[in-house]
């Protein structure tokens, strides 16, 4: 059963992601299906239809997008995957100018699969790192605020 559930992932993102192959989306998606973590905001997906809308603003702002499954490790009736995306940022779906720019983003998704259909994804990827990869908000400041030493500097 684990193996068949990551079958269904690799599926997933080989055919709806890379492939462009929407009538995947109705023959894995559950008619219930919850998925988290896809929009800028808190914003839930709750159908089929809801997560078409994110799919095709994604994949015709990004055309040649690819998702590539670096790692995946299934447990009971879950998936869990760390993915890369990349692609070129060539079209207007994501509500601005093309850029031209390529993006590599890093994600990890958390799938719940029932009798070989999605039914739950929590989704954490940076979206913040591609909105600035492709210019639609400032880049990042050169000191990384996470990681600067201000314990150290304080003390001198």
């Amino acid at each position: 059963m684990k193996e068949d559930n990551k079958a269904i992932a690799h599926r997933w993102f080989r055919e709806v992601w890379n492939q462009g192959r929407e009538q995947t989306i109705d023959e894995l998606l559950a008619p219930t299906v919850v998925a988290f973590g896809l929009g800028q905001g808190e914003a839930t997906v709750h159908s089929a239809a809801e997560f078409k809308v994110f799919w095709r603003n994604l994949r015709s702002a990004i055309p040649d997008i690819e998702i590539r499954i670096e790692d995946s490790v299934a447990e009971g009736d879950r998936v869990a995957v760390r993915v890369i995306i990349e692609g070129t940022h060539k079209g207007e779906g994501l509500g601005g100018p093309p850029s031209g720019q390529r993006i590599y983003v890093q994600g990890i998704c958390l799938i719940q699969i029932v009798n070989g259909k999605l039914v739950k994804g929590w989704n954490s990827w940076d979206q913040l790192g591609m909105l600035r990869q492709i210019g639609f908000i400032p880049t990042a400041p050169k000191e990384d605020i996470f990681l600067a030493d201000r314990k150290s500097a304080a003390k001198a």
